[in-house]
């Protein structure tokens, strides 16, 4: 008879997701002068590399913004495909997407924030490469991966 058990490592990821998905909420809705202490670090390696490198202020920042908006939304498609490992990959995507989504129609009523489609399809990707990343683990280490290892009888 198989064992049906909930892996200890998926028992992690739900766990873990309660904090990231604070995390996140604070960072996306607390006024743009408090999180920009989170935020601002992309910009600050954007006018790094702006003044270094010869590239335009507004180019880097956009750029980095972007690519800091993939980041934040990598563990989000890693802890729920970890934390329910027999879960569609567009479910997955899905959710991705409309947290993302969610967000940025909760920032139109908050003054101090500017809602963006770059942000939901930044913010969708790095789902999809969070999911990604996971589902490729799984395919290398089948065994090791996800699912419960059985115990030996005494």
């Amino acid at each position: 008879m198989p064992d049906r058990r909930t892996p200890p490592f998926a028992i992690i990821a739900r766990v873990l997701l309660v904090p990231y998905i604070v995390g996140v909420a604070l960072i996306v809705w607390l006024p743009a002068s408090i999180a920009g202490r989170v935020t601002g670090i992309a910009f600050r390696i954007a006018l790094y590399v702006s003044e270094h490198y010869g590239i335009a202020y507004a180019t880097s920042a956009t750029i980095f913004e972007f690519v800091a908006n993939i980041a934040l939304f990598i563990p989000l498609g890693l802890l729920l495909v970890a934390a329910w490992p027999r879960s569609n990959a567009w479910v997955v995507l899905l959710i991705g997407y409309s947290a993302s989504a969610t967000i940025e129609l909760v920032q139109t009523m908050l003054p101090s924030r500017y809602p963006t489609l770059s942000d939901v399809v930044a913010n969708t990707i790095g789902t999809a490469i969070g999911c990604l990343a996971v589902r490729l683990f799984v395919q290398r280490h089948p065994r090791r991966a996800l699912t419960p290892q059985p115990v030996a009888a005494p």
